[in-house]
């Protein structure tokens, strides 16, 4: 079951389109893109993953990251650390940011990720016993659209090796956004309760997305609402990981399976959560469960979390 998950997400790639860029001629050399904190946009040295990207092609770049095994999403185990599988995602993001920093400056957009499609094969996947974890990175670029030279729309797949060894995939799919208006937090329901960083999965209390409302329903409701790694910056809505936590968190407490059962996630988000407040359902299918995340009755985000079970 854990393969066949992993499997769909490596190949998850669409179409190649875009004018300009379908076009163009691969470099006749390998060409490295600089890469900082800063140029990345993260708030600090800390927060950044990708150690190195090299331009392959048009489309192919070689990467490399490193994981700390003190990331604050990782559970503080004395003995080995599996990274969480967000961390996968986060890498994924700040190397199509990258992608996008190799275009023209002229030619940028603002793009935020809407979907992402991730999947783990757990016998492959490292442990960090030491410090940090060097994992190597196959990327590639589908589905580029463009507007008066400018990128508007792009899909970054990635794949991750360790030790020469693919033990894991992730695709995001990452659009110009019209909609800038920051979305209303539903009102707050009084009595509300939640569950244990145990419960669903998390690593600490302040991980936590979740809460439980007086009539029994789930709503979120981040314990920490500045949040270094989910909420990273103060943010005026959910971004795409924080959403996908939410899910996961959901899946895990309903289902009462642990965290080292998840072997993938997606979530497509269709318009943008508000940080507090929005509904999340979830129901059982097999190989996993499926959730939903409403606002003011609205469907706003699906998405699934496969299960490895017996």
């Amino acid at each position: 079951m854990h393969d066949m998950a992993t499997e769909q997400a490596f190949g998850a790639r669409g179409p190649h389109r875009g004018g300009d860029e379908a076009r163009s001629a691969p470099p006749s050399a390998t060409e490295a893109i600089p890469l900082t904190w800063g140029t990345l946009g993260l708030e600090t040295m800390a927060s950044l993953l990708v150690v190195s990207m090299d331009r392959l092609s048009s489309r192919c770049y070689a990467a490399r990251c490193q994981w700390p095994r003190l990331h604050p999403l990782n559970d503080r185990a004395v003995t080995a650390v599996p990274h969480h599988p967000l961390i996968m995602l986060e890498s994924t993001r700040q190397l199509a940011t990258a992608v996008e920093l190799g275009r023209p400056a002229a030619g940028r957009a603002t793009l935020e990720a809407v979907s992402v499609s991730l999947g783990l094969r757990l016998r492959a996947r490292p442990l960090e016993r030491g410090s940090a974890t060097d994992v190597a990175v196959r990327v590639s670029v589908s589905d580029l659209v463009t507007d008066a030279g400018s990128l508007v729309a792009h899909r970054v797949t990635a794949e991750y090796l360790h030790a020469g060894e693919p033990f894991g995939s992730c695709t995001i799919r990452l659009v110009r956004s019209a909609d800038t208006a920051a979305p209303r937090d539903e009102p707050a329901e009084p009595g509300l309760l939640h569950p244990s960083a145990a419960a669903v999965g998390a690593a600490a209390e302040s991980d936590v997305m979740l809460a439980r409302a007086s009539r029994g329903h789930l709503v979120i409701a981040p314990r920490d609402p500045g949040h270094p790694v989910l909420l990273a910056g103060r943010p005026e809505h959910l971004p795409l990981a924080a959403v996908l936590e939410a899910g996961r968190q959901a899946v895990l407490l309903s289902s009462g399976m642990t965290a080292s059962a998840v072997v993938g996630l997606e979530v497509d988000v269709r318009t943008r959560v508000p940080l507090r407040g929005a509904r999340i359902e979830t129901k059982a299918e097999a190989g996993g469960s499926r959730f939903l995340v409403t606002v003011a009755g609205r469907l706003a985000a699906t998405g699934t979390v496969m299960l490895w079970g017996p």
